[in-house]
């Protein structure tokens, strides 16, 4: 088999595969390196009926990273190639993973901190706004907050698959990667640390009106259910809160280029609204929400600066770019 020839600029054109991945490794691929190893000494060290699963799952995660990240920082696979199975590597390693947190997370740590949660919202803040919410729920609000809630999903999905493969400026996809494989990674992390199952389980039977709908409402209760809620501690920090919040800022800072300039109010009141039906449905507390806010805040002034940073020193050290074109 005749693999492409490897063009390159930088001084390693000879050099191995090995040091050549060494080599030309990004920050967000040691923010991947480092999530995925931590994912894996918590499981290893834990306990219980979903350990095998999560050790297989996890494997996959981790193998999928490796061999993508091997082939193309290595240069054995070059051009639009290297490039997809490089893009496809970490969003298996990322998002592959968080559909496996089910068995991840209580494999790692089999607690929960929702009565100690709790109790520092209502000491600190003085209520709990599921609380609060309980006497607005009906029919048309469940349906409202329901159809933002479940938005979160398609938010996700027309920034992350069109910068993965459509974008051509990679000064911004290696902005947006990064923030959000930070954020992720970050936000599962902190899932181990602080586990919790949320209002909703943790306060069931306390509330005078229950959550119905008719159809946004059993979209959002069967996607929840069909990641086994009730195997799931991932409640701190509000991911849900923060990925929206995260891209809302992006947007806001590139508010002067298309589509961002059409794109950015709406994105604003999104996040808003998806950050409220996190209480309102009762995913969330009120700690869970804002610890959500501080990451995006946190990432989204990092990312800027990172992207900027890392891609003056790799031209300077005679690196290809953190992200290179499809079809170029």
């Amino acid at each position: 088999m005749n693999f492409p020839e490897r063009r390159s600029l930088h001084p390693t054109v000879g050099a191995s595969a090995a040091s050549s991945i060494w080599r030309e490794l990004a920050l967000q691929d040691w923010v991947a390196v480092v999530y995925l190893a931590v994912l894996l000494v918590v499981t290893v060290a834990g306990s219980g009926s979903r350990r095998p699963t999560a050790l297989a799952y996890l494997s996959l995660d981790i193998t999928a990273f490796v061999l993508a990240i091997g082939l193309s920082r290595g240069k054995v696979l070059t051009g639009t190639l290297g490039a997809i199975v490089y893009r496809l590597g970490l969003f298996a390693a990322v998002f592959g993973s968080f559909t496996h947190l089910q068995y991840i997370l209580p494999t790692a740590r089999a607690v929960s901190v929702d009565a100690e949660i709790y109790a520092f919202d209502k000491l600190v803040f003085g209520f709990e706004p599921v609380e609060v919410f309980d006497r607005f729920v009906t029919t048309s609000t469940v349906e409202w907050f329901s159809f933002f809630y479940f938005g979160y999903f398609f938010i996700l999905a027309i920034h992350i698959f069109p910068f993965m493969f459509a974008v051509k400026n990679m000064r911004l996809l290696a902005e947006i990667s990064f923030g959000l494989i930070t954020l992720f990674c970050a936000g599962h992390l902190l899932y181990v640390v602080v586990p919790g199952y949320g209002p909703y389980q943790h306060l069931a039977g306390s509330f005078s009106h229950e959550l119905d709908g008719s159809f946004w409402w059993p979209l959002v209760k069967a996607t929840v259910d069909a990641g086994e809620v009730r195997a799931r501690t991932d409640i701190f920090p509000s991911l849900h809160t923060a990925a929206p919040t995260f891209l809302a800022l992006f947007s806001v800072r590139h508010r002067r280029l298309w589509p961002f300039r059409l794109t950015w109010l709406p994105m604003v009141f999104f996040a808003s609204q998806i950050a409220i039906s996190t209480m309102f449905l009762r995913w969330h507390y009120l700690i869970d929400v804002l610890a959500g806010l501080v990451l995006a805040a946190v990432v989204s002034h990092l990312s800027a600066r990172v992207a900027t940073w890392e891609d003056v020193k790799r031209r300077g050290a005679g690196k290809e770019p953190v992200f290179t074109a499809i079809g170029r």
